[in-house]
Protein backbone atom coordinates (compact mmCIF):
# COMPACT_ATOMS: atom_id res chain seq x y z
CA UNK A 1 0.00 0.00 0.00
CA UNK A 2 2.90 2.52 0.41
CA UNK A 3 5.18 3.28 -2.22
CA UNK A 4 8.72 2.38 -2.51
CA UNK A 5 11.60 5.07 -2.97
CA UNK A 6 13.98 3.51 -5.13
CA UNK A 7 11.75 2.98 -8.28
CA UNK A 8 13.20 1.00 -10.87
CA UNK A 9 14.02 2.61 -14.49
CA UNK A 10 11.84 0.07 -16.13
CA UNK A 11 8.57 0.95 -13.74
CA UNK A 12 8.73 4.48 -13.77
CA UNK A 13 5.85 3.79 -16.29
CA UNK A 14 5.80 5.97 -19.95
CA UNK A 15 7.14 3.71 -22.70
CA UNK A 16 6.70 6.08 -25.05
CA UNK A 17 9.04 9.31 -24.77
CA UNK A 18 9.50 12.45 -26.47
CA UNK A 19 12.44 12.36 -29.34
CA UNK A 20 15.65 13.56 -28.64
CA UNK A 21 15.42 15.83 -31.58
CA UNK A 22 12.02 17.16 -30.46
CA UNK A 23 13.77 18.15 -27.00
CA UNK A 24 16.51 20.30 -28.83
CA UNK A 25 13.97 22.73 -30.23
CA UNK A 26 14.87 26.18 -28.91
CA UNK A 27 12.60 28.59 -30.09
CA UNK A 28 9.04 28.12 -31.21
CA UNK A 29 9.66 28.09 -35.34
CA UNK A 30 12.80 25.16 -34.23
CA UNK A 31 9.66 23.38 -31.93
CA UNK A 32 6.62 23.75 -34.88
CA UNK A 33 9.41 21.69 -37.15
CA UNK A 34 10.15 19.11 -34.81
CA UNK A 35 6.53 17.62 -35.26
CA UNK A 36 5.60 18.06 -31.74
CA UNK A 37 1.81 17.80 -31.02
CA UNK A 38 0.40 19.95 -27.73
CA UNK A 39 -2.10 17.96 -25.68
CA UNK A 40 -4.10 18.76 -22.33
CA UNK A 41 -2.56 17.20 -19.25
CA UNK A 42 -5.26 14.77 -18.56
CA UNK A 43 -5.24 13.38 -22.37
CA UNK A 44 -1.26 12.81 -22.02
CA UNK A 45 -2.09 11.26 -18.38
CA UNK A 46 -5.00 9.03 -20.36
CA UNK A 47 -2.52 8.57 -23.03
CA UNK A 48 0.62 7.19 -21.30
CA UNK A 49 -1.61 4.87 -18.96
CA UNK A 50 -2.90 3.16 -22.09
CA UNK A 51 0.13 2.69 -23.37
CA UNK A 52 1.09 1.24 -19.75
CA UNK A 53 -1.78 -0.78 -19.74
CA UNK A 54 -1.26 -2.60 -23.26
CA UNK A 55 2.91 -3.14 -21.74
CA UNK A 56 1.75 -4.63 -18.72
CA UNK A 57 3.58 -1.51 -16.39
CA UNK A 58 2.63 -0.02 -13.66
CA UNK A 59 3.45 2.69 -11.66
CA UNK A 60 1.58 1.56 -8.39
CA UNK A 61 3.93 -1.89 -8.54
CA UNK A 62 5.38 -0.76 -5.42
CA UNK A 63 2.12 -0.30 -3.60
CA UNK A 64 1.17 -2.86 -1.98
CA UNK A 65 -2.38 -4.31 -1.22
CA UNK A 66 -4.55 -1.96 -3.32
CA UNK A 67 -4.02 -4.26 -6.48
CA UNK A 68 -7.75 -5.01 -6.97
CA UNK A 69 -8.97 -2.03 -4.95
CA UNK A 70 -8.15 1.47 -5.34
CA UNK A 71 -5.64 1.43 -7.91
CA UNK A 72 -8.02 0.14 -10.54
CA UNK A 73 -10.23 3.23 -9.93
CA UNK A 74 -7.55 5.41 -10.48
CA UNK A 75 -7.08 3.67 -13.55
CA UNK A 76 -10.48 4.53 -14.93
CA UNK A 77 -11.06 8.00 -13.24
CA UNK A 78 -7.80 8.54 -15.19
CA UNK A 79 -9.45 7.10 -18.44
CA UNK A 80 -12.10 9.13 -17.81
CA UNK A 81 -9.90 12.84 -17.37
CA UNK A 82 -11.56 13.34 -13.90
CA UNK A 83 -9.95 15.08 -10.96
CA UNK A 84 -9.42 12.67 -8.31
CA UNK A 85 -9.94 12.74 -4.10
CA UNK A 86 -8.60 10.49 -2.18
CA UNK A 87 -10.62 9.90 0.97
CA UNK A 88 -9.40 7.26 3.95
CA UNK A 89 -7.77 7.29 7.06
CA UNK A 90 -3.93 8.26 7.66
CA UNK A 91 -1.11 5.78 7.31
CA UNK A 92 -3.04 4.45 3.77
CA UNK A 93 -0.43 6.08 1.46
CA UNK A 94 -2.84 8.86 -0.05
CA UNK A 95 -0.19 11.23 -1.06
CA UNK A 96 2.79 8.45 -2.19
CA UNK A 97 -0.18 7.46 -4.83
CA UNK A 98 -0.66 11.06 -6.27
CA UNK A 99 3.04 11.27 -6.32
CA UNK A 100 3.28 8.26 -8.33
CA UNK A 101 1.28 9.86 -10.92
CA UNK A 102 4.18 12.17 -12.00
CA UNK A 103 5.44 8.53 -13.83
CA UNK A 104 2.47 9.11 -16.12
CA UNK A 105 3.87 12.19 -17.55
CA UNK A 106 6.03 12.40 -20.86
CA UNK A 107 9.43 12.44 -19.49
CA UNK A 108 9.77 16.48 -20.94
CA UNK A 109 7.38 19.55 -21.82
CA UNK A 110 7.89 22.41 -23.91
CA UNK A 111 7.09 26.02 -22.21
CA UNK A 112 7.60 29.74 -23.08
CA UNK A 113 10.83 30.64 -21.60
CA UNK A 114 10.15 32.87 -18.36
CA UNK A 115 6.73 32.20 -18.46
CA UNK A 116 5.10 31.81 -14.93
CA UNK A 117 2.64 29.67 -15.38
CA UNK A 118 4.10 26.94 -17.79
CA UNK A 119 2.29 28.73 -21.11
CA UNK A 120 2.31 26.24 -23.99
CA UNK A 121 3.57 27.89 -26.90
CA UNK A 122 1.38 26.42 -29.37
CA UNK A 123 -1.67 27.57 -26.62
CA UNK A 124 -0.35 30.91 -24.99
CA UNK A 125 -3.22 31.69 -21.78
CA UNK A 126 -1.21 34.53 -19.37
CA UNK A 127 -0.15 38.28 -20.84
CA UNK A 128 3.26 37.65 -20.69
CA UNK A 129 3.05 34.58 -23.20
CA UNK A 130 0.96 36.19 -25.67
CA UNK A 131 2.99 39.27 -25.56
CA UNK A 132 6.48 37.69 -26.65
CA UNK A 133 4.89 35.80 -29.34
CA UNK A 134 3.20 39.04 -30.29
CA UNK A 135 6.62 40.67 -30.66
CA UNK A 136 9.14 37.51 -31.33
CA UNK A 137 6.66 35.63 -33.20
CA UNK A 138 8.64 31.73 -34.23
CA UNK A 139 11.44 33.36 -32.70
CA UNK A 140 9.92 33.03 -29.01
CA UNK A 141 12.65 31.09 -26.67
CA UNK A 142 11.38 27.93 -25.26
CA UNK A 143 12.90 26.12 -22.67
CA UNK A 144 11.70 22.16 -21.39
CA UNK A 145 11.17 21.00 -18.48
CA UNK A 146 10.85 17.75 -16.77
CA UNK A 147 8.13 15.18 -15.28
CA UNK A 148 9.50 15.89 -12.01
CA UNK A 149 9.18 19.63 -11.74
CA UNK A 150 5.40 19.29 -12.94
CA UNK A 151 3.77 17.99 -9.07
CA UNK A 152 3.22 20.52 -6.62
CA UNK A 153 1.71 20.03 -3.60
CA UNK A 154 0.07 22.17 -0.91
CA UNK A 155 -0.50 21.27 2.54
CA UNK A 156 -4.33 22.40 3.46
CA UNK A 157 -4.30 24.17 7.10
CA UNK A 158 -6.32 27.19 8.12
CA UNK A 159 -4.67 29.93 7.62
CA UNK A 160 -4.23 29.63 3.67
CA UNK A 161 -5.89 32.25 1.57
CA UNK A 162 -6.87 33.10 -1.43
CA UNK A 163 -3.81 34.96 -2.24
CA UNK A 164 -2.02 32.02 -1.60
CA UNK A 165 -3.88 29.71 -4.07
CA UNK A 166 -5.10 31.78 -6.69
CA UNK A 167 -2.77 34.76 -6.41
CA UNK A 168 -3.36 39.00 -5.49
CA UNK A 169 -2.01 42.24 -6.72
CA UNK A 170 1.53 42.81 -6.19
CA UNK A 171 2.48 46.24 -5.25
CA UNK A 172 6.31 45.97 -5.47
CA UNK A 173 5.48 45.09 -9.10
CA UNK A 174 3.81 48.20 -10.06
CA UNK A 175 6.38 50.25 -8.14
CA UNK A 176 9.28 48.56 -10.17
CA UNK A 177 7.50 48.37 -13.12
CA UNK A 178 5.38 51.74 -13.52
CA UNK A 179 2.04 50.12 -14.03
CA UNK A 180 -1.13 50.93 -12.09
CA UNK A 181 -2.79 48.79 -10.20
CA UNK A 182 -5.36 47.97 -13.12
CA UNK A 183 -2.38 46.62 -15.37
CA UNK A 184 -2.76 42.83 -15.25
CA UNK A 185 0.85 42.35 -15.23
CA UNK A 186 0.88 43.62 -11.87
CA UNK A 187 -0.89 40.39 -10.88
CA UNK A 188 1.26 37.81 -8.75
CA UNK A 189 -0.21 34.29 -9.25
CA UNK A 190 -0.91 31.75 -6.95
CA UNK A 191 -0.27 28.25 -6.25
CA UNK A 192 -3.04 27.33 -8.64
CA UNK A 193 -1.82 28.77 -11.92
CA UNK A 194 1.88 28.61 -11.34
CA UNK A 195 0.77 24.67 -11.53
CA UNK A 196 -0.63 25.27 -14.97
CA UNK A 197 0.31 21.65 -16.77
CA UNK A 198 1.12 19.89 -13.49
CA UNK A 199 -0.13 18.01 -11.36
CA UNK A 200 -1.64 19.81 -7.97
CA UNK A 201 -2.02 17.97 -4.69
CA UNK A 202 -4.35 19.74 -1.94
CA UNK A 203 -3.41 17.50 1.36
CA UNK A 204 -5.89 17.12 4.20
CA UNK A 205 -8.88 19.16 2.17
CA UNK A 206 -11.59 19.40 4.62
CA UNK A 207 -9.00 21.62 6.67
CA UNK A 208 -9.29 24.40 3.88
CA UNK A 209 -11.90 26.96 5.05
CA UNK A 210 -14.87 26.84 3.40
CA UNK A 211 -14.46 30.22 1.83
CA UNK A 212 -11.30 28.95 0.29
CA UNK A 213 -12.74 26.52 -1.24
CA UNK A 214 -15.23 27.99 -2.99
CA UNK A 215 -12.47 29.44 -4.92
CA UNK A 216 -11.44 26.14 -6.22
CA UNK A 217 -15.43 25.99 -7.88
CA UNK A 218 -14.41 27.86 -10.86
CA UNK A 219 -11.11 26.50 -11.81
CA UNK A 220 -12.20 23.13 -11.39
CA UNK A 221 -15.30 23.85 -13.60
CA UNK A 222 -14.41 26.40 -15.86
CA UNK A 223 -10.94 27.52 -15.59
CA UNK A 224 -12.23 31.20 -14.33
CA UNK A 225 -10.30 32.90 -11.80
CA UNK A 226 -10.37 36.45 -10.10
CA UNK A 227 -7.91 38.06 -8.29
CA UNK A 228 -9.12 41.81 -6.86
CA UNK A 229 -11.71 42.54 -9.15
CA UNK A 230 -9.43 40.85 -12.37
CA UNK A 231 -11.55 38.87 -14.21
CA UNK A 232 -9.38 36.80 -16.14
CA UNK A 233 -10.32 34.05 -18.71
CA UNK A 234 -7.42 31.71 -17.84
CA UNK A 235 -7.96 27.90 -19.43
CA UNK A 236 -5.64 26.68 -16.72
CA UNK A 237 -4.74 23.16 -17.46
CA UNK A 238 -4.24 21.32 -14.63
CA UNK A 239 -4.51 17.60 -12.66
CA UNK A 240 -5.95 18.17 -9.32
CA UNK A 241 -5.48 15.41 -6.76
CA UNK A 242 -7.12 16.12 -3.22
CA UNK A 243 -6.73 13.64 -0.33
CA UNK A 244 -8.76 13.45 2.74
CA UNK A 245 -9.56 11.89 5.30
CA UNK A 246 -13.73 11.20 6.42
CA UNK A 247 -15.91 14.00 6.96
CA UNK A 248 -17.09 12.54 10.61
CA UNK A 249 -12.93 12.37 11.32
CA UNK A 250 -12.66 14.82 13.72
CA UNK A 251 -14.48 19.05 13.58
CA UNK A 252 -12.12 20.53 11.63
CA UNK A 253 -13.83 20.56 8.88
CA UNK A 254 -15.23 19.35 6.13
CA UNK A 255 -15.56 19.29 2.14
CA UNK A 256 -18.14 21.68 1.05
CA UNK A 257 -20.82 20.06 -1.65
CA UNK A 258 -20.47 22.23 -4.28
CA UNK A 259 -16.85 21.51 -3.98
CA UNK A 260 -16.78 18.19 -3.88
CA UNK A 261 -19.77 17.98 -6.76
CA UNK A 262 -17.24 19.15 -9.47
CA UNK A 263 -14.60 16.41 -8.17
CA UNK A 264 -14.91 13.43 -10.68
CA UNK A 265 -13.94 10.54 -8.51
CA UNK A 266 -13.80 9.98 -5.20
CA UNK A 267 -11.62 6.98 -4.56
CA UNK A 268 -11.72 4.81 -0.69
CA UNK A 269 -8.38 3.84 0.55
CA UNK A 270 -8.23 1.17 2.77
CA UNK A 271 -5.25 -0.60 5.11
CA UNK A 272 -3.90 -4.03 4.66
CA UNK A 273 -6.46 -6.75 4.50
CA UNK A 274 -4.22 -9.42 5.67
CA UNK A 275 -1.19 -9.60 7.90
CA UNK A 276 1.27 -10.79 4.42
CA UNK A 277 0.43 -7.53 2.85
CA UNK A 278 1.37 -5.83 5.70
CA UNK A 279 4.28 -7.47 6.07
CA UNK A 280 5.90 -6.44 2.74
CA UNK A 281 4.57 -2.85 3.59
CA UNK A 282 6.67 -2.60 6.96
CA UNK A 283 9.52 -4.96 4.66
CA UNK A 284 9.88 -1.99 1.89
CA UNK A 285 9.46 0.88 4.25
CA UNK A 286 11.19 0.49 7.20
CA UNK A 287 14.73 2.01 7.08
CA UNK A 288 17.82 0.06 8.01
CA UNK A 289 21.35 0.92 7.87
CA UNK A 290 23.64 -2.11 6.62
CA UNK A 291 25.14 -2.75 9.91
CA UNK A 292 21.63 -3.66 11.21
CA UNK A 293 20.83 -5.75 8.32
CA UNK A 294 23.98 -8.03 9.21
CA UNK A 295 23.61 -7.84 13.01
CA UNK A 296 20.06 -8.65 13.65
CA UNK A 297 18.66 -11.87 12.73
CA UNK A 298 14.70 -10.78 12.49
CA UNK A 299 12.34 -14.07 12.85
CA UNK A 300 9.12 -14.46 10.80
CA UNK A 301 6.99 -14.16 14.33
CA UNK A 302 8.60 -11.29 15.73
CA UNK A 303 7.39 -9.65 11.74
CA UNK A 304 4.18 -11.07 12.19
CA UNK A 305 4.49 -9.89 16.09
CA UNK A 306 4.50 -6.01 15.23
CA UNK A 307 1.54 -6.49 12.30
CA UNK A 308 -0.58 -7.71 15.25
CA UNK A 309 -0.16 -5.46 17.30
CA UNK A 310 -1.18 -2.53 14.73
CA UNK A 311 -4.19 -5.17 13.80
CA UNK A 312 -5.15 -5.18 18.41
CA UNK A 313 -4.79 -1.22 18.23
CA UNK A 314 -7.49 -1.03 15.11
CA UNK A 315 -9.55 -3.01 17.36
CA UNK A 316 -8.86 -1.76 20.44
CA UNK A 317 -11.66 0.21 23.21
CA UNK A 318 -9.03 2.73 24.43
CA UNK A 319 -7.93 3.93 20.88
CA UNK A 320 -9.95 6.15 17.98
CA UNK A 321 -11.06 3.98 15.28
CA UNK A 322 -11.88 7.52 13.73
CA UNK A 323 -8.72 8.45 14.09
CA UNK A 324 -7.49 5.31 12.29
CA UNK A 325 -3.84 3.49 13.12
CA UNK A 326 -1.39 4.47 10.42
CA UNK A 327 0.86 2.00 9.11
CA UNK A 328 3.67 4.01 10.09
CA UNK A 329 3.22 2.87 13.23
CA UNK A 330 4.17 -0.72 12.05
CA UNK A 331 7.31 0.73 10.55
CA UNK A 332 8.54 2.71 13.50
CA UNK A 333 7.91 -0.20 15.77
CA UNK A 334 9.96 -2.79 13.31
CA UNK A 335 12.80 -0.02 13.34
CA UNK A 336 13.06 0.27 17.45
CA UNK A 337 12.61 -3.71 17.37
CA UNK A 338 15.71 -4.12 15.31
CA UNK A 339 17.38 -1.24 16.94
CA UNK A 340 16.84 -2.71 20.53
CA UNK A 341 18.44 -5.68 19.74
CA UNK A 342 21.53 -3.77 17.87
CA UNK A 343 21.66 -1.71 21.29
CA UNK A 344 21.80 -4.93 23.38
CA UNK A 345 24.33 -6.40 20.94
CA UNK A 346 26.51 -3.42 21.15
CA UNK A 347 26.70 -3.77 25.17
CA UNK A 348 27.31 -7.52 25.16
CA UNK A 349 30.47 -7.11 22.60
CA UNK A 350 28.08 -9.44 20.15
CA UNK A 351 28.67 -9.73 16.57
CA UNK A 352 25.14 -10.67 15.62
CA UNK A 353 21.84 -11.56 17.76
CA UNK A 354 18.05 -12.63 17.19
CA UNK A 355 15.49 -10.85 18.06
CA UNK A 356 13.81 -11.21 21.23
CA UNK A 357 10.04 -10.93 22.54
CA UNK A 358 11.47 -9.07 25.91
CA UNK A 359 13.04 -6.83 23.11
CA UNK A 360 9.23 -5.74 22.34
CA UNK A 361 9.58 -3.39 24.76
CA UNK A 362 11.45 -1.00 22.60
CA UNK A 363 8.28 -0.65 20.70
CA UNK A 364 6.65 1.11 22.96
CA UNK A 365 7.73 4.62 22.29
CA UNK A 366 6.61 3.52 18.33
CA UNK A 367 3.14 3.02 20.02
CA UNK A 368 2.04 5.64 21.86
CA UNK A 369 3.32 7.97 19.43
CA UNK A 370 0.72 6.42 16.84
CA UNK A 371 -2.23 6.16 18.41
CA UNK A 372 -4.64 8.57 19.52
CA UNK A 373 -6.62 7.52 22.29
CA UNK A 374 -10.27 7.91 23.40
CA UNK A 375 -11.28 9.08 26.94
CA UNK A 376 -10.83 4.91 28.52
CA UNK A 377 -7.68 5.41 27.24
CA UNK A 378 -6.15 8.48 28.52
CA UNK A 379 -7.59 7.29 31.77
CA UNK A 380 -5.69 4.05 31.01
CA UNK A 381 -2.30 6.05 30.42
CA UNK A 382 -0.40 5.61 26.86
CA UNK A 383 2.00 3.30 28.15
CA UNK A 384 -0.55 0.98 29.86
CA UNK A 385 -2.42 0.90 26.29
CA UNK A 386 0.95 0.14 24.53
CA UNK A 387 1.63 -2.76 27.04
CA UNK A 388 -2.67 -3.99 26.59
CA UNK A 389 -1.57 -3.95 22.73
CA UNK A 390 1.21 -5.99 22.60
CA UNK A 391 -0.36 -8.42 25.57
CA UNK A 392 -2.87 -9.55 23.46
CA UNK A 393 -1.20 -9.51 20.30
CA UNK A 394 0.98 -12.30 22.02
CA UNK A 395 -1.97 -14.14 23.33
CA UNK A 396 -3.72 -13.95 19.88
CA UNK A 397 -0.78 -15.66 17.85
CA UNK A 398 0.15 -17.89 20.82
CA UNK A 399 -3.58 -19.15 20.01
CA UNK A 400 -2.98 -19.55 16.20
CA UNK A 401 0.71 -21.45 16.81
CA UNK A 402 0.63 -22.72 19.88
CA UNK A 403 -1.57 -26.22 20.96
CA UNK A 404 -4.92 -25.01 23.00
CA UNK A 405 -4.71 -24.46 26.41
CA UNK A 406 -6.72 -26.49 28.22
CA UNK A 407 -9.81 -25.49 30.26
CA UNK A 408 -10.41 -26.89 33.74
CA UNK A 409 -11.62 -30.58 34.18
CA UNK A 410 -14.30 -31.48 36.65
CA UNK A 411 -13.15 -33.93 39.53
CA UNK A 412 -12.42 -37.10 38.17
CA UNK A 413 -11.68 -36.37 34.64
CA UNK A 414 -8.31 -37.05 33.09
CA UNK A 415 -6.30 -34.14 32.26
CA UNK A 416 -4.74 -33.39 28.56
CA UNK A 417 -2.85 -30.39 29.44
CA UNK A 418 -0.03 -30.50 27.30
CA UNK A 419 2.01 -27.23 29.12
CA UNK A 420 2.03 -28.91 32.71
CA UNK A 421 5.46 -29.68 32.64
CA UNK A 422 6.06 -26.48 31.96
CA UNK A 423 3.91 -25.08 34.93
CA UNK A 424 4.85 -27.23 37.32
CA UNK A 425 8.66 -26.20 37.34
CA UNK A 426 7.34 -22.78 38.21
CA UNK A 427 4.71 -24.37 40.84
CA UNK A 428 7.96 -25.86 42.93
CA UNK A 429 9.01 -22.22 43.61
CA UNK A 430 11.44 -21.58 41.25
CA UNK A 431 11.05 -18.48 38.87
CA UNK A 432 12.74 -17.04 35.53
CA UNK A 433 14.52 -13.54 35.61
CA UNK A 434 14.82 -12.93 31.74
CA UNK A 435 17.33 -9.95 31.73
CA UNK A 436 17.59 -7.61 28.55
CA UNK A 437 20.99 -6.68 29.15
CA UNK A 438 22.10 -11.04 28.55
CA UNK A 439 24.24 -11.84 26.20
CA UNK A 440 22.81 -14.56 24.21
CA UNK A 441 24.73 -17.18 25.78
CA UNK A 442 23.28 -16.00 29.03
CA UNK A 443 19.96 -15.61 27.60
CA UNK A 444 19.84 -19.57 26.17
CA UNK A 445 21.21 -20.58 29.38
CA UNK A 446 18.07 -18.79 31.44
CA UNK A 447 15.66 -20.67 29.51
CA UNK A 448 17.17 -24.06 29.54
CA UNK A 449 16.47 -23.38 33.11
CA UNK A 450 12.76 -24.71 32.75
CA UNK A 451 12.20 -27.99 32.43
CA UNK A 452 10.34 -29.62 29.81
CA UNK A 453 10.62 -26.22 27.63
CA UNK A 454 12.93 -27.31 25.00
CA UNK A 455 11.03 -30.91 24.73
CA UNK A 456 7.61 -29.13 24.70
CA UNK A 457 9.06 -26.84 21.50
CA UNK A 458 10.80 -30.19 19.81
CA UNK A 459 7.21 -31.91 20.30
CA UNK A 460 4.66 -29.51 19.49
CA UNK A 461 6.13 -26.86 17.28
CA UNK A 462 7.48 -28.87 14.70
CA UNK A 463 7.01 -26.77 11.69
CA UNK A 464 9.27 -23.58 12.97
CA UNK A 465 12.92 -23.56 12.24
CA UNK A 466 15.55 -24.83 14.44
CA UNK A 467 17.66 -21.51 14.72
CA UNK A 468 14.71 -19.92 16.05
CA UNK A 469 13.99 -22.33 19.05
CA UNK A 470 14.89 -19.65 22.35
CA UNK A 471 12.76 -16.98 20.54
CA UNK A 472 9.91 -19.80 20.88
CA UNK A 473 10.55 -21.21 23.77
CA UNK A 474 10.74 -17.18 25.09
CA UNK A 475 7.62 -16.90 23.81
CA UNK A 476 5.56 -19.98 25.23
CA UNK A 477 6.39 -18.33 28.50
CA UNK A 478 4.50 -14.92 27.35
CA UNK A 479 2.14 -16.82 25.97
CA UNK A 480 1.29 -18.55 29.18
CA UNK A 481 1.38 -15.69 31.08
CA UNK A 482 -1.19 -13.87 28.69
CA UNK A 483 -3.69 -16.79 29.66
CA UNK A 484 -2.85 -16.55 33.17
CA UNK A 485 -1.00 -19.74 33.90
CA UNK A 486 1.96 -18.09 34.85
CA UNK A 487 3.00 -14.66 36.41
CA UNK A 488 4.94 -11.86 34.22
CA UNK A 489 6.47 -9.31 36.46
CA UNK A 490 8.76 -6.22 34.71
CA UNK A 491 12.39 -5.77 36.39
CA UNK A 492 14.59 -2.53 35.54
CA UNK A 493 16.03 -4.69 32.93
CA UNK A 494 13.98 -7.22 31.88
CA UNK A 495 11.22 -9.39 33.03
CA UNK A 496 10.61 -12.21 35.81
CA UNK A 497 8.50 -15.37 35.11
CA UNK A 498 6.91 -17.05 38.66
CA UNK A 499 4.15 -19.53 39.56
CA UNK A 500 0.85 -17.41 39.68
CA UNK A 501 -0.76 -18.81 42.94
CA UNK A 502 2.34 -18.60 44.71
CA UNK A 503 2.71 -14.64 42.98
CA UNK A 504 -0.77 -13.86 44.68
CA UNK A 505 0.25 -15.26 48.12
CA UNK A 506 3.06 -12.98 47.58
CA UNK A 507 1.29 -10.19 46.99
CA UNK A 508 -1.35 -11.07 50.10
CA UNK A 509 1.70 -11.23 52.30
Amino acid sequence: MILGSNDKPAERGVKKEINIEMTQAKTLGELKHSGFTSKGIKRELRDNLIENLKGGISVFKNIHGYEDSVIPDIERAILSGHNINLLGLRGQAKTRIARSMVNLLDEWLPIIEGSEINDDPFNPISHFAKQTIKELGDDTPITWIHRNERFVEKLATPDVSVADLIGDIDPVKAFNLKLSYSDQQVIHYGLVPRSNRCIFVINELPDLQPRIQVSLFNILQEGDIQIRGFKLRLPLDIQFVFTANPEDYTNRGSIITPLKDRIGSQILTHYPKNIEIAKTITRQEARLSESQKAMVKIPELAVELIEQIVLEARKSEYVDAKSGVSARLSISAYENLISTAERRAILTGEKTTMIRISDFEGVIPAITGKVEMVYEGEQEGPYNVAQTLIGKAIRALFDKYCPPIEKLKKKGQESTNLYKHITNWFEKGNDLDLVSTNNDRQYMAALNQVDSLAAFFDDHLKNTQQSEKYLWMEFILFGLAEHSKLSRNALTKGFQFKDLVGSMFEGLG
